[in-house]
């Protein structure tokens, strides 16, 4: 499978994000070193830059990994009651989500 880029109708080039399978602009994408076929998304990117940090949380304590760890429990919990999506409120919430570890 490799990732063929598309003309759009403004004649840029296109890619698809191999996480999420939107489209986007060639530099909205990141490319990966040893497979450089493979793009994802700045969105999706910071999602797995997350996931590896939880990850790597998971085998050794650290004080900033306890940090982490709990803004991520709060994370679900805002999640998981749907606050993320309310008005205003949901909008301040993703919008401080992206300066939180």
């Amino acid at each position: 499978m490799t990732a063929e880029p598309e003309t759009t109708e403004s004649g840029l080039a296109s890619l698809r994000c191999w996480c999420c399978g939107a489209e986007f602009a060639e530099v909205s994408l990141v490319h990966l070193g040893a497979r450089p076929e493979v793009t994802i998304c700045l969105d999706c990117a910071r999602f797995l830059h997350r996931r590896a940090l939880a990850r790597r949380d998971e085998h050794r304590w650290t004080p900033m990994g306890a940090v982490r760890g709990g803004v991520q429990r709060v994370r679900d919990w805002v999640i998981e009651n749907g606050w993320h999506q309310r008005g205003p409120l949901g909008a301040f919430l993703r919008r401080i989500d992206r300066f939180l570890p």
